[in-house]
């Protein structure tokens, strides 16, 4: 991947050192920060943890150089930041036992500001791994690097060959949930396997818990929350669940972005007006 070498701050990383290691690649995430992964992608590194037939990696976009810092990392510069969050990605990287990491290093306004660069190398990516499943942000998600990424990662994949593309591309959930969702259009994520792994990938981004965030709690607590309340009238079905939105079809079509996710949010528009109209007196 000549372009990772090419830009300050990026990185190709493979934890057991083979060669050409991101070539094992079965399940990707592509995510916009270090710890996004760990949060929206648990159920895939899960299932290619010890797995000798599935292999994970991750990719990050963004450097991270922006985010909020206070206790220890009160002091950090940008570059200081920039280049502990990469050390993190990697420790997560041994820890979960992925295949590779990918970072690219973008800042978060080429990513926003549409950068034919960022989506160029994605489409780059894409085309040496050859994953079978892939992962990235959700379009309704809140945070605008987020929703940016995942508009990026559409975009690579409409630049593929059909031969070469992804079976299959879900869109999960970080900074808003997927609760809301008609049951027909979830992806459901068995998140359960490895507790402690779980907690244990979370932990790792201290310069992120430390800088006011407990994600750890927040990301394990919904899982939790998903489950549990997935079923109104069923005992549940397991103990940690996660959101997707299967987005494969439109991805795979010329559905702009808006409409793909406006008839999510129609159907679930419909599903809240016919249940109140049909219990109104």
């Amino acid at each position: 991947m000549k372009f990772l070498s090419e830009r300050p701050n990026t990185l190709l990383f493979i934890p057991d050192n083979c060669p050409h290691g991101e070539q094992r690649t079965t399940h990707l995430c592509i995510a916009a920060h270090q710890d996004d992964v760990e949060i929206m992608a648990y159920a895939p590194i899960a299932e290619c943890y010890d797995c000798g037939q599935k292999h994970f990696m991750a990719v990050t976009l963004t450097d991270g150089g922006g985010s909020p810092r206070t206790g220890r990392f009160a002091c950090c510069t940008d570059e200081e930041m920039i280049r502990l969050r990469m050390r993190e990605q990697q420790k997560a990287a041994e820890l979960g036992r992925y295949c590779a990491l990918a970072m690219m290093g973008h800042t978060s306004n080429a990513v926003k500001g549409g950068d034919p660069a960022v989506t160029e190398e994605l489409a780059e990516l894409l085309l040496q791994t050859r994953p079978q499943f892939l992962y990235t942000h959700n379009l309704a998600d809140k945070h605008d690097t987020h929703v940016a990424t995942a508009l990026r990662t559409v975009e690579a994949l409409r630049l593929i060959q059909s031969d070469y593309r992804p079976e299959r591309v879900y869109m999960m959930e970080v900074w808003r949930g997927l609760d809301w969702l008609c049951e027909e259009d979830k992806a459901l994520f068995d998140t359960s396997p490895r507790p402690q792994l779980a907690a244990d990938l979370l932990d790792v981004f201290e310069s992120q818990i430390e800088g006011g965030k407990s994600y750890r709690s927040a990301a394990l607590g919904r899982r939790i929350a998903n489950a549990t309340f997935f079923e109104s009238h069923r005992v549940d079905g397991g103990s940690s669940l996660s959101y997707g939105l299967d987005a494969t079809d439109f991805v795979y079509s010329p559905q702009t972005p808006q409409e793909f996710i406006g008839q999510c949010i129609a159907r679930f528009r419909e599903d809240v007006l016919s249940r109140l109209e049909r219990l109104s007196r």
